[in-house]
């Protein structure tokens, strides 16, 4: 399997308890996701062997809203 890295915005993110959450709304999608997070700048680097959509479509449905375009 081909691994992606995908650096996307997300907006809302306040708190240690919203990155866990975007952490694992990604972790549903690819298990073996390796997720940074600098809630600071809004920024959430994903690597991994999901498509861009499926991740994204996993963060919105946390309640969270991601920027960029969400395709590969």
């Amino acid at each position: 399997m081909t691994t992606h890295t995908y650096r996307l915005t997300v907006k809302g993110m306040t708190c240690g308890h919203c990155e866990k959450a975007v952490t694992r709304a990604i972790r549903q999608v690819d298990g073996g996701a390796e997720v940074s997070i600098d809630r600071e700048a809004n920024l959430v680097q994903v690597q991994t062997v999901a498509d861009a959509a499926s991740v994204c479509e996993a963060i919105r449905e946390e309640g969270y809203q991601v920027e960029d375009s969400c395709h590969d």
